[in-house]
């Protein structure tokens, strides 16, 4: 048997099935368990897999506002309110960005009070010189993965 795209392969098994068996990784795969579970380890250890996590659906459990939050910052506060954002409860991604604004974050929220008064908060940081909120109206994809090519 030939590894030459075993990693991209095992990848791929697991964005298909998250919960694969090590057995039945190997069985697709067409290896042993043991090669598998060598290769799952190094692709943790090189931090190619940094965890393994369910994909919830915050509508089925009452976040049912969504806000796409721009924010404009100083400089040197770059580091210091995406710190803060990434702790924030609500926040699903942080993203720094180019263009108009600093920070793009997501966050998702139980109704537009919650949004509301979260957003406001962070506005009393005199670091953020500008924000922008825009609520999602229909969410298309979400926490989308895709196939490696190989």
């Amino acid at each position: 048997m030939t590894y030459e795209h075993l990693d991209e392969q095992l990848i791929n098994a697991l964005l298909a099935d998250g919960r694969a068996s090590l057995r039945s990784l190997a069985e697709e795969l067409d290896v042993s368990v043991t090669t598998v579970s060598n290769h799952l380890s190094d692709l943790e250890e090189e931090g190619v897999i940094r965890g393994y996590t369910p994909i919830v659906d915050y509508g089925a459990l009452g976040y049912d506002v969504t806000a796409v939050i721009q924010l404009k910052v100083e400089g040197s506060a770059l580091p210091d309110i995406t710190d803060r954002l990434k702790e924030h409860k609500h926040m699903v991604s942080v993203y720094e960005v180019t263009g108009d604004h600093d920070i793009v974050a997501i966050g998702k929220f139980k109704d537009t009070d919650g949004m509301n008064n979260q957003i406001k908060e962070l506005l009393t940081d005199p670091d953020i010189k500008e924000s922008n909120t825009s609520v999602v109206l229909n969410t298309v994809v979400e926490n989308q993965q895709f196939e490696l090519d190989f």
